[in-house]
């Protein structure tokens, strides 16, 4: 079953209308700083400056957070679907994943990396013609540095994943998945010029990293519920990835939950 019923475009994607409308906010505060500091002294305003510029720099690390846009971590209503995503392809998993999805007859989203897609369009074309979707997750998968990089390289990763999965598909993608979740002041402008949602999870086990599959499992499985997003990962050197992958399609099947792609005809 491809497509979700109880999603609708305006509850589905939630592109940045306002993308630098953090700024008023951090001027504001470091205005409200320099007040309290000139009235009561360093005492308080040094603790107040500290405060005020976590709160803009904590939410960068923060998949859900919505400061610097909106982000969709769950899917409305309470159908028993749920909406996996596969991240980091494609790789030499890609066709093994394929196959255990259509054995359990379940739709996938694949947030891949537009490098690795350019090195293996046929991979891309072969999920879409399976009835998958395909995400923007960057272009080259900067993972230690994404979270501080400045506008124009920010553009650049997003706008240049998008052209090049837009030119091997036929079709731009409507839906982005930061690098390792993270954010930063400078992703809602190219999201919004691109028509891009950001996509984060309600579900995930760490599977990207080293890891055990069953513990990996028990942690996905543990917020497995309708309306669940899925964060799952491919070609990871741990080599787990496809176990994990069965094992969450047959705690699906036990909860009777299907796998889906929100907004598929």
């Amino acid at each position: 079953m491809a497509s979700c019923g109880m999603t609708t475009p305006e509850t589905l994607y939630r592109i940045p209308s306002h993308p630098y409308r953090w700024v008023g906010l951090f001027v504001l505060s470091q205005v409200a700083v320099a007040v309290l500091w000139w009235h009561l002294g360093w005492a308080w305003g040094l603790p107040a400056l500290l405060v005020s510029h976590a709160v803009f720099v904590v939410p960068v690390f923060l998949p859900r957070a919505r400061l610097y846009g909106p982000v969709l971590a769950q899917l409305p209503g309470a159908a028993p679907q749920v909406w996996l995503t596969i991240d980091d392809g494609p790789s030499d998993d890609t066709p093994a994943i394929l196959e255990l999805l259509d054995a359990y007859d379940a739709k996938a989203t694949f947030f891949v990396v537009g490098a690795r897609a350019e090195q293996r369009p046929e991979l891309v074309r072969e999920i879409v013609r399976r009835g998958h979707g395909i995400g923007n997750h960057s272009h080259t998968h900067p993972q230690a540095w994404f979270w501080a990089l400045g506008p124009r390289r920010m553009a650049q990763e997003i706008g240049l994943a998008q052209r090049t999965l837009a030119s091997i598909t036929g079709q731009a993608p409507r839906l982005y998945r930061s690098v390792v979740g993270m954010t930063n002041p400078f992703v809602a402008s190219p999201l919004r010029a691109h028509g891009l949602t950001r996509v984060a999870w309600s579900a995930r086990g760490f599977d990207g990293v080293h890891c055990e599959p069953d513990a990996t499992i028990a942690r996905i499985v543990r917020d497995l519920r309708p309306g669940a997003i899925v964060l799952l990962h491919e070609g990871a050197a741990h080599g787990h990835n496809l176990a994990i992958l069965r094992g969450v399609l047959e705690a699906m099947r036990v909860r009777g939950l299907v796998g889906i792609v929100p907004g598929a005809k």
